[in-house]
């Protein structure tokens, strides 16, 4: 199986079934530019397209509307609406000409001249092909023909761009649907030990990458006292992945912390969950799969920054040895957790797995999990909520979001919340009061976990699942935040 977008001569990409030509749609009428041939196998392009046409065939400004010219032979011309011509409407626009290319070749004709950043826009053409071709079902393989048009020829150096930008966006995409084939596999045949030995699989084949799998003698010895409790209920054995990537040993880099959340299966516990909200639950692990994903994307592109990835696994389930109401637990940096509530289980493992972290010292930890429930309710399906320890981090973690195309909602630490986690009995209760502020109150859990190191808090419930397709997401796991990891850790790394 191979997905990938490769720049090549535009007589190959006109030989494709289907060729795609995006196109900016002004007041309703479009100008193609003038480097997009005027005949395309047995199709003539008029230059001018005007609004009349263009509302008869339902080509809008809307990114990713369409139509589709056809002869009696091949190929079909598929005109797509790039929106407001930003790197996303390019991306959606790429998503919709493999939807309509089906699994035959497709060439794109990327006309580059008034193009800020053409590097940019082939990545992201790249991203939109490759995760729209993403399918769990069918395997198949996916060939976009990219061919670079200007007039009267691109430079050399806009040339390397988009090639380079196509690669990038290529492996990066490829990352995200090796995540989301993850997320999306039966729970029954992803149990914690399968989900590890699949990452290593993976992880080992990357230079300059090291991983670890801790069994639960390991964990015991290590006191992660939150993730062995929430374990206990399942037969399954639990693991944690603790995998590195430093492509200079011994240079003085800049230093990443990503911890992911690993519940393979989420019944709730004790406090168990209504039937309906355990339909999706194998989707829990997300947070896992997105660290792990995103550190093959930083040895593949040879990003300069250490990256440290850690991915606590397990399952909550009911077991007769499952914890209960009332019990508290010891997590790794000596705080104890008093457990009220056992479907409030993500914030408990990955309390170890950021007190990991944080003793690695790194320059920022960035923690990504489908946490709560409140998320979802506060900004629905398409927008993640983030927790940024201090202002001067913030702008760079949301302007990751925005290149990469990731809704994200910077959301706040309210300090004064934090007295609804006071315990009786331990220093923390792992739940608030209920119904208030339930997202602000899991990260405030969190931040005690961190030592204070800078950090970043991504709860993806909402988005990290989705019932629909839309733009270049699919039905299923979706590995949102992969992408704007990725971005933000390759900027720290050219900052």
């Amino acid at each position: 199986m191979s997905r990938s977008v490769r720049v090549t001569a535009t007589a190959d990409a006109l030989k494709c079934a289907t060729v795609l030509v995006p196109v900016v749609v002004n007041d309703g009428a479009v100008t193609l530019d003038v480097a997009i041939p005027a005949t395309i196998g047995a199709i003539e392009l008029a230059r001018h397209l005007d609004e009349a046409w263009c509302r008869r065939n339902g080509l809008t400004s809307t990114a990713g509307t369409s139509v589709v010219l056809r002869g009696f032979d091949p190929p079909a011309v598929a005109l797509v609406s790039v929106g407001a011509g930003d790197a996303e409407g390019y991306r959606i626009a790429a998503a919709a000409g493999v939807r309509l290319a089906g699994e035959d070749p497709m060439g794109l004709l990327l006309a580059v001249d008034g193009l800020s950043d053409a590097g940019l826009i082939a990545q992201a053409v790249a991203e939109g092909a490759v995760l729209a071709s993403f399918d769990y079902k069918n395997d198949v393989d996916l060939v976009v023909e990219l061919a670079v048009l200007a007039t009267p020829l691109p430079s050399v150096e806009t040339h390397d761009a988009v090639a380079t930008g196509a690669r990038r966006g290529s492996q990066v995409a490829e990352a995200v649907n090796w995540a989301r084939r993850l997320i999306n596999t039966p729970a029954g045949d992803l149990p914690p030990r399968e989900l590890a030995n699949r990452v290593v699989e993976r992880l080992e084949r990357h230079p300059r990458v090291s991983v670890e799998v801790w069994t639960e003698s390991r964990i015991r010895a290590e006191r992660l006292g939150g993730l062995l409790g929430v374990g206990q209920g399942s037969a399954q054995p639990t693991r944690l992945v603790y995998a590195t990537y430093d492509p200079e040993p011994g240079a003085s880099l800049k230093h990443v912390a990503l911890v992911g959340k690993g519940v393979t299966f989420d019944s709730g516990g004790l406090s168990l969950k209504p039937a309906e909200s355990m339909m999706g639950q194998k989707t829990d692990m997300s947070g896992a799969a997105i660290v792990l994903g995103a550190l093959g994307v930083f040895s593949d592109l040879g990003v300069r920054v250490r990256v440290t990835a850690i991915a606590p696994m397990t399952e909550n389930l009911t077991g007769d040895k499952a914890i209960k109401p009332g019990d508290v637990l010891a997590i790794r940096n000596g705080l104890t957790v008093e457990v009220l509530n056992t479907d409030a289980e993500g914030r408990l493992i990955l309390a170890d797995g950021l007190s990991l972290a944080a003793e690695a010292q790194p320059d920022v930890i960035i923690d990504i999990a489908t946490l709560t429930g409140a998320q979802r309710v506060a900004l629905g399906d398409e927008v993640a909520a983030v927790y940024v320890s201090n202002d001067e981090l913030a702008p760079a973690v949301m302007a990751a979001g925005v290149r990469s195309g990731e809704q994200l909602w910077r959301m706040p630490l309210t300090a004064s919340y934090a007295g609804q986690l006071d315990s009786d009995v331990a220093d923390l209760k792992n739940i608030g009061k209920t119904g208030v502020a339930g997202s602000v109150v899991a990260a405030l859990f969190l931040e005690r976990f961190t030592a204070g190191r800078p950090w970043v808090h991504i709860d993806i419930a909402g988005p990290g699942r989705s019932d629909a397709v839309r733009g270049y997401v699919n039905k299923g796991g979706t590995a949102f935040g992969l992408r704007t990891i990725v971005d933000f850790v390759t900027a720290m790394a050219q900052d």
